[in-house]
Protein backbone atom coordinates (compact mmCIF):
# COMPACT_ATOMS: atom_id res chain seq x y z
CA UNK A 1 0.00 0.00 0.00
CA UNK A 2 0.98 3.68 -0.07
CA UNK A 3 0.06 6.76 1.92
CA UNK A 4 -1.31 10.11 0.75
CA UNK A 5 2.07 11.84 0.63
CA UNK A 6 3.73 9.34 -1.71
CA UNK A 7 5.05 10.83 -4.95
CA UNK A 8 3.49 9.80 -8.30
CA UNK A 9 6.58 7.83 -9.36
CA UNK A 10 6.55 5.97 -6.04
CA UNK A 11 2.88 5.09 -6.50
CA UNK A 12 3.71 3.72 -9.94
CA UNK A 13 6.43 1.54 -8.48
CA UNK A 14 3.94 0.12 -5.97
CA UNK A 15 1.56 -1.05 -8.71
CA UNK A 16 1.47 -4.82 -8.34
CA UNK A 17 0.72 -6.77 -11.52
CA UNK A 18 -0.57 -10.32 -11.14
CA UNK A 19 -2.00 -12.99 -13.44
CA UNK A 20 -4.87 -15.46 -13.08
CA UNK A 21 -6.85 -17.72 -15.40
CA UNK A 22 -10.47 -17.59 -16.41
CA UNK A 23 -12.41 -20.91 -16.40
CA UNK A 24 -11.80 -21.30 -20.16
CA UNK A 25 -8.03 -21.00 -19.68
CA UNK A 26 -7.55 -17.39 -20.83
CA UNK A 27 -4.75 -15.72 -18.87
CA UNK A 28 -5.77 -12.37 -17.38
CA UNK A 29 -3.53 -9.59 -16.10
CA UNK A 30 -4.70 -7.45 -13.20
CA UNK A 31 -3.07 -4.75 -11.10
CA UNK A 32 -3.67 -2.95 -7.84
CA UNK A 33 -2.20 0.08 -6.10
CA UNK A 34 -3.08 2.66 -3.48
CA UNK A 35 -4.63 2.19 -0.06
CA UNK A 36 -8.13 2.31 1.35
CA UNK A 37 -11.32 0.39 0.66
CA UNK A 38 -11.15 -1.70 -2.52
CA UNK A 39 -12.57 -0.33 -5.79
CA UNK A 40 -12.59 -2.76 -8.70
CA UNK A 41 -12.71 -1.19 -12.17
CA UNK A 42 -14.37 -3.42 -14.77
CA UNK A 43 -11.88 -3.19 -17.60
CA UNK A 44 -12.25 -0.17 -19.84
CA UNK A 45 -11.88 -2.07 -23.10
CA UNK A 46 -8.86 -0.19 -24.53
CA UNK A 47 -6.34 -0.69 -21.77
CA UNK A 48 -2.77 -1.67 -21.04
CA UNK A 49 -1.89 -1.89 -17.33
CA UNK A 50 1.67 -0.60 -17.82
CA UNK A 51 1.08 1.88 -20.65
CA UNK A 52 -1.80 3.52 -18.74
CA UNK A 53 0.65 4.78 -16.09
CA UNK A 54 2.38 6.91 -18.74
CA UNK A 55 -0.94 8.27 -19.88
CA UNK A 56 -1.86 11.97 -20.01
CA UNK A 57 -5.45 10.65 -20.28
CA UNK A 58 -5.56 8.15 -17.38
CA UNK A 59 -2.69 8.96 -15.05
CA UNK A 60 -4.44 11.58 -12.90
CA UNK A 61 -7.39 9.19 -12.57
CA UNK A 62 -5.16 6.36 -11.31
CA UNK A 63 -3.28 8.60 -8.88
CA UNK A 64 -6.34 10.35 -7.44
CA UNK A 65 -8.33 7.15 -6.95
CA UNK A 66 -5.26 5.37 -5.56
CA UNK A 67 -5.02 8.05 -2.87
CA UNK A 68 -8.42 7.07 -1.42
CA UNK A 69 -8.96 3.44 -2.51
CA UNK A 70 -7.11 0.23 -3.20
CA UNK A 71 -7.69 0.49 -6.94
CA UNK A 72 -7.92 -2.74 -8.93
CA UNK A 73 -7.80 -2.76 -12.74
CA UNK A 74 -7.42 -5.55 -15.25
CA UNK A 75 -6.82 -5.91 -18.97
CA UNK A 76 -9.74 -7.76 -20.46
CA UNK A 77 -9.33 -10.88 -22.60
CA UNK A 78 -7.66 -10.06 -25.91
CA UNK A 79 -6.22 -6.74 -24.66
CA UNK A 80 -3.18 -5.28 -22.93
CA UNK A 81 -1.13 -7.77 -20.89
CA UNK A 82 -3.89 -10.41 -20.93
CA UNK A 83 -3.99 -13.21 -23.55
CA UNK A 84 -4.55 -11.96 -27.10
CA UNK A 85 -5.23 -15.45 -28.46
CA UNK A 86 -8.96 -15.32 -27.79
CA UNK A 87 -12.12 -15.91 -29.83
CA UNK A 88 -14.89 -15.70 -27.18
CA UNK A 89 -15.75 -12.09 -26.29
CA UNK A 90 -19.26 -12.88 -25.07
CA UNK A 91 -20.80 -11.28 -22.00
CA UNK A 92 -20.73 -14.66 -20.21
CA UNK A 93 -16.98 -15.03 -20.81
CA UNK A 94 -16.28 -11.48 -19.68
CA UNK A 95 -18.35 -11.95 -16.52
CA UNK A 96 -16.38 -15.11 -15.68
CA UNK A 97 -13.18 -13.09 -16.19
CA UNK A 98 -14.29 -10.48 -13.65
CA UNK A 99 -15.23 -13.24 -11.20
CA UNK A 100 -11.79 -14.87 -11.68
CA UNK A 101 -9.95 -11.60 -10.96
CA UNK A 102 -12.04 -10.94 -7.83
CA UNK A 103 -11.54 -14.52 -6.58
CA UNK A 104 -7.79 -14.13 -7.13
CA UNK A 105 -7.77 -10.99 -4.99
CA UNK A 106 -9.77 -12.62 -2.20
CA UNK A 107 -11.96 -9.57 -1.51
CA UNK A 108 -15.25 -10.31 0.24
CA UNK A 109 -16.85 -6.93 -0.40
CA UNK A 110 -15.81 -4.04 -2.63
CA UNK A 111 -17.09 -1.15 -4.70
CA UNK A 112 -17.39 -1.76 -8.44
CA UNK A 113 -16.99 0.70 -11.31
CA UNK A 114 -18.19 -0.20 -14.80
CA UNK A 115 -16.89 1.96 -17.63
CA UNK A 116 -17.96 2.48 -21.23
CA UNK A 117 -18.51 -0.67 -23.30
CA UNK A 118 -17.74 -3.00 -20.39
CA UNK A 119 -20.36 -1.50 -18.08
CA UNK A 120 -22.78 -4.40 -18.83
CA UNK A 121 -20.25 -6.75 -17.17
CA UNK A 122 -20.35 -4.65 -13.99
CA UNK A 123 -24.15 -4.53 -14.05
CA UNK A 124 -24.37 -8.30 -14.56
CA UNK A 125 -21.94 -8.88 -11.68
CA UNK A 126 -23.88 -6.59 -9.32
CA UNK A 127 -27.13 -8.40 -10.16
CA UNK A 128 -25.54 -11.84 -9.68
CA UNK A 129 -23.56 -11.05 -6.49
CA UNK A 130 -25.58 -8.46 -4.53
CA UNK A 131 -23.86 -9.56 -1.29
CA UNK A 132 -20.37 -8.72 -2.61
CA UNK A 133 -20.84 -5.22 -4.08
CA UNK A 134 -20.99 -2.30 -1.62
CA UNK A 135 -21.36 0.49 -4.21
CA UNK A 136 -21.79 0.57 -7.97
CA UNK A 137 -20.49 3.35 -10.22
CA UNK A 138 -21.44 3.52 -13.90
CA UNK A 139 -19.13 5.85 -15.81
CA UNK A 140 -20.05 6.57 -19.43
CA UNK A 141 -21.98 3.31 -19.41
CA UNK A 142 -24.88 1.60 -21.13
CA UNK A 143 -27.00 -1.50 -20.56
CA UNK A 144 -26.98 -2.79 -24.13
CA UNK A 145 -29.71 -3.67 -26.58
CA UNK A 146 -32.21 -2.51 -27.63
CA UNK A 147 -30.13 0.68 -27.54
CA UNK A 148 -26.85 0.67 -29.46
CA UNK A 149 -23.97 2.85 -28.22
CA UNK A 150 -24.29 5.63 -30.82
CA UNK A 151 -23.49 4.59 -34.39
CA UNK A 152 -26.11 3.54 -36.92
CA UNK A 153 -25.35 0.52 -39.12
CA UNK A 154 -23.92 2.52 -42.01
CA UNK A 155 -21.56 4.49 -39.76
CA UNK A 156 -20.56 1.28 -38.01
CA UNK A 157 -19.56 -0.35 -41.33
CA UNK A 158 -17.45 2.68 -42.24
CA UNK A 159 -15.87 2.57 -38.80
CA UNK A 160 -15.00 -1.12 -39.17
CA UNK A 161 -13.41 -0.42 -42.55
CA UNK A 162 -11.24 2.27 -40.92
CA UNK A 163 -10.17 -0.22 -38.24
CA UNK A 164 -9.20 -2.81 -40.86
CA UNK A 165 -7.26 -0.27 -42.88
CA UNK A 166 -5.48 1.55 -40.10
CA UNK A 167 -5.41 -0.16 -36.71
CA UNK A 168 -2.00 -1.82 -37.09
CA UNK A 169 -0.31 0.86 -39.24
CA UNK A 170 2.68 2.68 -37.74
CA UNK A 171 1.14 6.08 -38.60
CA UNK A 172 -2.11 7.00 -36.80
CA UNK A 173 -3.98 8.64 -39.67
CA UNK A 174 -6.96 6.23 -39.50
CA UNK A 175 -6.82 5.71 -35.73
CA UNK A 176 -7.05 9.48 -35.22
CA UNK A 177 -10.70 9.35 -36.37
CA UNK A 178 -11.37 7.00 -33.48
CA UNK A 179 -9.39 9.15 -31.06
CA UNK A 180 -11.54 12.15 -32.03
CA UNK A 181 -14.70 10.19 -31.20
CA UNK A 182 -13.48 9.25 -27.72
CA UNK A 183 -11.64 12.38 -26.60
CA UNK A 184 -12.81 15.19 -28.92
CA UNK A 185 -11.40 18.06 -26.82
CA UNK A 186 -8.03 16.41 -26.19
CA UNK A 187 -4.68 18.15 -26.39
CA UNK A 188 -2.23 16.93 -29.03
CA UNK A 189 -0.14 14.91 -26.47
CA UNK A 190 -3.35 13.22 -25.24
CA UNK A 191 -4.37 12.47 -28.84
CA UNK A 192 -0.94 11.00 -29.65
CA UNK A 193 -1.02 8.82 -26.55
CA UNK A 194 -4.49 7.51 -27.41
CA UNK A 195 -3.40 6.84 -31.02
CA UNK A 196 -0.55 4.70 -29.62
CA UNK A 197 -2.72 2.97 -27.03
CA UNK A 198 -5.03 1.60 -29.73
CA UNK A 199 -2.24 -0.22 -31.56
CA UNK A 200 -0.55 -1.36 -28.33
CA UNK A 201 -3.69 -2.58 -26.59
CA UNK A 202 -4.89 -5.19 -29.08
CA UNK A 203 -4.86 -6.61 -32.61
CA UNK A 204 -7.14 -5.57 -35.46
CA UNK A 205 -8.97 -8.92 -35.26
CA UNK A 206 -9.57 -8.68 -31.50
CA UNK A 207 -10.74 -5.09 -31.80
CA UNK A 208 -13.38 -6.06 -34.38
CA UNK A 209 -14.45 -9.27 -32.61
CA UNK A 210 -14.80 -7.52 -29.23
CA UNK A 211 -16.76 -4.67 -30.80
CA UNK A 212 -19.05 -7.11 -32.62
CA UNK A 213 -19.80 -8.93 -29.34
CA UNK A 214 -20.41 -5.68 -27.46
CA UNK A 215 -22.99 -4.51 -29.96
CA UNK A 216 -24.94 -7.71 -29.28
CA UNK A 217 -24.78 -7.50 -25.49
CA UNK A 218 -27.74 -6.68 -23.27
CA UNK A 219 -28.28 -6.65 -19.51
CA UNK A 220 -31.43 -4.51 -19.56
CA UNK A 221 -33.40 -7.44 -18.08
CA UNK A 222 -31.34 -7.43 -14.83
CA UNK A 223 -31.36 -3.69 -14.14
CA UNK A 224 -34.49 -3.93 -11.98
CA UNK A 225 -32.79 -6.51 -9.74
CA UNK A 226 -29.87 -4.26 -8.78
CA UNK A 227 -30.37 -2.88 -5.26
CA UNK A 228 -26.84 -1.59 -4.65
CA UNK A 229 -26.38 2.17 -4.04
CA UNK A 230 -25.44 3.36 -7.53
CA UNK A 231 -23.87 6.49 -8.98
CA UNK A 232 -24.36 7.12 -12.71
CA UNK A 233 -21.80 9.49 -14.28
CA UNK A 234 -21.88 10.52 -17.93
CA UNK A 235 -20.45 13.30 -20.09
CA UNK A 236 -23.29 15.32 -21.61
CA UNK A 237 -21.77 15.38 -25.10
CA UNK A 238 -20.33 11.84 -25.12
CA UNK A 239 -19.90 10.94 -28.80
CA UNK A 240 -19.17 7.23 -28.18
CA UNK A 241 -22.08 6.34 -25.86
CA UNK A 242 -24.91 8.86 -25.97
CA UNK A 243 -26.12 10.62 -22.80
CA UNK A 244 -29.55 8.95 -23.13
CA UNK A 245 -27.94 5.72 -21.93
CA UNK A 246 -27.25 7.37 -18.56
CA UNK A 247 -30.91 8.32 -18.24
CA UNK A 248 -31.94 4.73 -18.99
CA UNK A 249 -29.51 3.35 -16.41
CA UNK A 250 -30.52 5.82 -13.72
CA UNK A 251 -34.23 5.23 -14.33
Amino acid sequence: GSNMSVSPSAIESTQQIRFCRSPDGVRLAYAYHGSGPPLVVVSCWLSHLQHDWQSPVWRHFLEDLGAITTLVRYDERGFGLSDWNVTDFSLDARLLDLEAVIDSLGFDRFALMGMSGNSPVGLAYAAKHPDRVTRLIMYGGWAGWPQVPSMDDETELAFQALVRAGWARPDPIFRRVFTNIFIPDATEPQMRWYDDLQRMSTSTENMLAARHARRRTSVTDVLGEIRVPTLVLHARDDTAIAFDHARTLAA
